[in-house]
């Protein structure tokens, strides 16, 4: 019989947080060997749990969760996000203008879906999260990549933004806070990006996910209050605030001006009804996530457990002959980079795979996050500061010996 032939509209979608690297990681972990995993962003493998009231709304209406829901989401859950969207200054939000998915990824592909033509261009970051450029490559779009490089607290130029519009350019996606970067915008470049969409005419995408993740006083602005009468579609969920990732709840919610979207709004709808309905059983976590006094706080403050794995990395690389660190302001990473000067010929996926072979720690490449030449790799925040210490450790080894090895090369060839 003939092979089953993949789509081609596989061939340039990657997502190597779940890669070749993680499969490797797999096989050495059935083999025997204690594997150090700080590819993903997952707080429930880490010892993170949910907060106690989330799960008891959850056990508390078990009874009311056997038949589908709303293609939307549950009416109280879509009151509760509106509610705290138009606290955050977002206009015209109404219930029927909030979505419910199984997740954010799920519905970045149907907001993507609904929107693109064959063709039809996406701005995104360059570093971005992969599940972006895959939506917009699988939805028939093509990634357009503005650069938020260190050297500028990995911050978007939007000079440099607004010279990639062409008549093609439909949306304009921002993720803040930044995965992989821990990058916070401030307000006066959300300002200066929004003028860009208006003069284009762009939809506003804002993956706002890690949106209460913030450390030593940076500040989280929402794009819609900025946004105004512009559309713009805002991302959330429980996942990552709420430590609960396997709850898969996340939700968007239109803003601006109704008449400008109104059929986008519909599409939308059309899109999620196709779905039937997100999982019913977890929604019912939204509302006490939301109206009750907030949880994170504790973890991101002086003392917490991810403000202190967050400084076990600072001190990692301040440590490193090799490394160097845009300091995270937000999020749940860290996204080092290795110096030209000691390692001039330095390839992000040989040290990962380096990494992992002689070390037993997986990390990912910052090539993953669509960065051409990268020399940075994203590790996770989430493990406990002792363990991050001892990576450091392991890091600064492979990194010696790819020094070494380099500089033995140079001597042969000279």
């Amino acid at each position: 019989m003939a092979p089953i032939i993949p789509s081609a509209h596989l061939a340039d979608v990657r997502y190597e947080i779940r890669g070749a690297l993680t499969r490797r990681a797999r096989e050495l972990e059935s083999a025997g060997r204690d594997i150090i995993k700080l590819n993903i962003g997952n707080p429930g493998r880490y010892g993170f749990e949910a907060p106690a009231h989330l799960r008891e709304a959850i056990a508390s209406h078990l009874h009311e969760s056997d038949a589908y829901g709303h293609e939307q989401g549950l009416e109280a859950a879509r009151e509760a996000i509106t509610a705290q969207q138009r606290g955050r200054g977002a206009r015209h939000v109404q219930p029927e203008r909030i979505f419910i998915g199984n997740g954010v990824s799920e519905l970045i592909d149907l907001a993507l879906r609904a929107l693109l033509q064959p063709g039809d261009e996406v701005l995104l970051p360059s570093p971005d999260y992969p599940l972006w450029s895959a939506a917009t490559i699988l939805n028939g779009g093509r990634p357009r990549y503005y650069r938020c490089p260190a050297s500028r607290g990995h911050l978007p130029d939007p000079d440099e933004v607004e010279a990639l519009i062409t008549p093609r350019t439909r949306a304009l996606v921002l993720i803040n806070p930044n995965n992989p970067t821990g990058a916070v915008y401030p307000r006066e470049l959300l300002q200066q990006l929004v003028e860009v969409a208006a003069r284009h005419g762009l939809l506003l995408l804002a993956d706002e996910i890690y949106d209460e993740i913030l450390y030593d006083g940076a500040r989280f602005q929402p794009l819609a209050e900025v946004a105004g009468e512009l559309p713009c579609l805002s991302f959330g969920g429980l996942s990552k605030v709420h430590r609960a990732c396997g709850y898969r709840v996340g939700w968007m919610s239109l803003s601006g001006e109704p008449t400008r979207s109104t059929a986008y709004r519909d599409a939308l709808q059309l899109l999620a009804a196709l779905r039937l309905c997100a999982n019913v059983t977890a929604q019912w976590a939204v509302l006490p996530a939301l109206q009750d006094a907030p949880t994170i706080g504790a973890l991101t403050s002086p003392g917490g457990r991810l403000h202190e794995a967050r400084a076990a990395v600072l001190r990692g690389v301040a440590a490193s002959e090799h490394l160097e660190l845009e300091v995270p302001a937000g999020a749940l990473y860290a996204f080092p980079a290795v110096r030209a000067k000691r390692i001039p010929q330095f390839d992000d996926e040989s040290f990962a795979l380096r990494l992992l072979e002689e070390e037993s720690v997986l990390v990912v490449p910052g090539s993953s996050f669509n960065v051409s030449r990268s020399r940075h790799f994203r590790l996770t925040l989430l493990p406990p500061p002792t363990q991050l210490r001892e990576v450091f450790v392991r890091i600064e080894r492979v990194l010696q010996r790819m020094a070494h090895e380099q500089a033995d090369s140079a001597v042969v060839a000279a």
